[in-house]
This record gives structure tokens, C-alpha cells and sequence, in this order.
């Protein structure tokens, strides 16, 4: 008798665990934390964006969601990291302009993959206006006198940048050929806190600062901003280029989230309308407009060709100031 129930028994462990199987399988994507890998260091404009974001998409998607700094490269570890990763959904990149238009721009052969053919755009997040900035106590009261003292003299003025192809790089590159400026030495910095202390130490004279940041060291005193990308009504004194009565002007860091090609559809169906629904979501807005971010979700066919015409804009720029292959 006993040896008929353990019989029993046994089939009965073997049906549940053949019938529990599928089951598992069939649980509904996420079952388990995503990472946010950031290209940025931790600090930095992109970094703080991802953060507050990511906190705000754990609640939509009821997972944990791990933000994970792979700074370098001007943000090409991030992204090749992602591209070579599992293509299950549970790694996304939460992009800055550099990793995805920026690096490739300034030297394709460099970057290891295509953002347009090895990453699907998911949604678009937010930008951060910057200021190029000089020392409180620096000679020029505006761009056109620095513009005007770097023609007369040549190498005599340092711009502090995140490196070669990040997107403060490109921004001046543009100024420069917009404005006509003379030559200056593009001095680089592995985060925000390196070419901070460098400009207030002297050791450039002039770099951009995310608009939070410059917004502190400007009611110290201890800056003054000269040019911004993009007009904020709360700095009327800070012009942009085409205030400046320049026909273009220069474009500001932006962020947005994306997944390498193959995901699965059941992971997209998720993904999308929550990153959408966390973008819109009021109370983060409001937080960060807080830090002078201006979020705003876009769809992913806008995110990628917003990709696609800020790299030809930028691959253009490059190929003019000589700084691409």
C-alpha cells in the first residue's frame, strides 16, 4: 500500500511540474529588475535625469529598475555595452546625445556599432539647457568679445569639454564656425566636477554648464554665462545665437531611452507606453523643471529622426572644423 502511494505521489510531483513549466514561462514581461545603464558619470546632467526617471519607471512598471553608470568614450562603453547585451528587454540604455550621435559624428570608425541599425528608439525624454560660461572676473562681457579676442589671439583661450565628440565639444565646434571664432584649444574633462574646478581654478577659460549648475555658481558670483542654447525665460540676459543675429543656433543635450535591436514584442508592448506614461507623468515633470530640465516625451519614430538629422547636422560640423575622419 505504502508503495502505491509514493507511486502516486510521484506522478502527481512530475503532472504539476509539467503543467508548471508553461506557466512560468508565460509570466507577463518584467518579472524581474531592468538595468538603465547611463553613459554619463554620476553627477552629471545626463545621470540626474536617468535617475529621477528611473525611480519614477520602476512604480509604472512595478520592478526594480537599476540605474548603472558605464561612463567613457564619450558615452560609446554605454552604448556598445547595451548593443552586446541580452536582447530580452532587461537592459536599456538611457541615452544622451553623445553616445548616439555624437561619438559616431566625430569618428565612425571609433564606435563599434550604429545606433540607427543596433538600437531601437523606445522614447524620447528630456533636454538640458547648457551655458557656456566664463570666470566672473574674465576680460569678456559677452560671446562677441570672446569671439572677437580669440581672432586676435589665436590659442589663447581653452574651452573645457566631457571630451572629444561629446556634445559640449560639438556645441562649441558649431559656435565657432557659426560665430566665425579664431583658433581655441579644446581642453577635455572626464565629468562635469573636472572642467568646473578647472574654469573657477583658471586653467580654461570658458566651458558650458548644465543650467542648474551654472544657476549656483552664478548666484555665487563666481561665473558669469555668455551664451545658451536654448532660451529660458527665467535668464533673459543669457542669448542665444540667433539673438545674437546668427541665422542657426546650437543644440542642447537631450536624453531618451533605447533597447538594442531584437527585444522581444512582448517586452516592447510593455515598454513603450510606460516609458511614455512615466515621461508624462506630472509630478516628475514638475520635479524636474525644478532643475531647469524640460522634459517632454516624444514616440520613437520622432526619437529616431531626431537621431538621424542631429548626426548629419553634427557629422557636418565635425568634417568642417577638421576634427573627423
Amino acid at each position: 500500500m505504502n508503495r502505491f502511494f509514493i507511486i502516486v505521489s510521484l506522478f502527481s510531483i512530475a503532472y504539476a511540474l509539467s503543467i508548471g513549466a508553461p506557466a512560468l514561462q508565460a509570466q507577463p514581461y518584467p518579472t524581474y529588475p531592468i538595468q538603465l545603464i547611463i553613459p554619463g558619470a554620476p553627477g552629471d546632467g545626463a545621470d540626474i535625469a536617468a535617475r529621477m526617471f528611473a525611480e519614477e519607471f520602476a512604480k509604472v512598471l512595478n520592478v526594480a529598475v537599476v540605474p548603472l553608470n558605464k561612463p567613457g568614450a564619450s558615452g560609446a562603453i554605454a552604448g556598445d555595452f547595451v548593443v552586446k547585451g541580452k536582447k530580452d528587454g532587461y537592459i536599456l540604455l538611457y541615452a544622451n546625445a553623445s553616445s548616439v550621435v555624437y561619438s559616431k559624428a566625430s569618428d565612425p570608425d571609433a564606435v563599434p556599432y550604429d545606433a540607427v541599425k543596433d538600437l531601437e528608439p523606445l522614447g524620447y525624454h528630456t533636454l538640458f539647457p547648457t551655458v557656456a560660461a566664463v570666470r566672473a572676473d574674465a576680460p569678456w562681457k559677452t560671446f562677441a568679445e570672446l569671439v572677437e579676442y580669440s581672432r586676435k589671439n589665436p590659442e589663447k583661450v581653452r574651452w573645457g569639454t566631457m571630451g572629444v565628440s561629446t556634445i559640449d565639444h560639438v556645441q562649441w565646434e558649431m559656435a565657432k564656425a557659426i560665430a566665425g571664432a579664431g583658433k581655441i584649444d579644446m581642453i577635455p574633462f572626464k565629468g562635469m566636477a573636472g572642467k568646473t574646478t578647472a574654469l573657477l581654478g583658471g586653467h580654461v577659460e570658458v566651458t558650458s554648464f548644465p543650467l542648474a549648475a551654472f544657476q549656483e555658481h552664478y548666484k555665487a558670483g563666481k561665473i558669469r554665462g555668455l551664451l545658451i542654447d536654448h532660451k529660458v525665460p527665467e535668464f533673459p540676459e543669457l542669448p542665444t545665437l540667433q539673438e545674437l543675429g546668427f541665422k542657426r543656433g546650437i543644440p542642447s543635450p537631450w536624453t531618451g531611452v533605447f533597447a538594442p535591436i531584437g527585444i522581444p514584442d512582448e517586452a516592447r508592448k510593455v515598454l513603450i507606453p510606460a516609458i511614455e506614461k512615466t515621461v508624462r507623468n506630472p509630478e516628475l515633470m514638475s520635479k524636474m523643471r525644478k532643475l531647469w530640465y524640460i522634459p517632454g516625451y516624444k514616440n520613437p519614430a520622432e526619437l529616431k529622426n531626431l537621431l538621424i538629422e542631429d548626426y548629419e547636422n553634427a557629422r557636418a560640423t565635425f568634417k568642417q572644423a577638421g576634427v573627423t575622419k
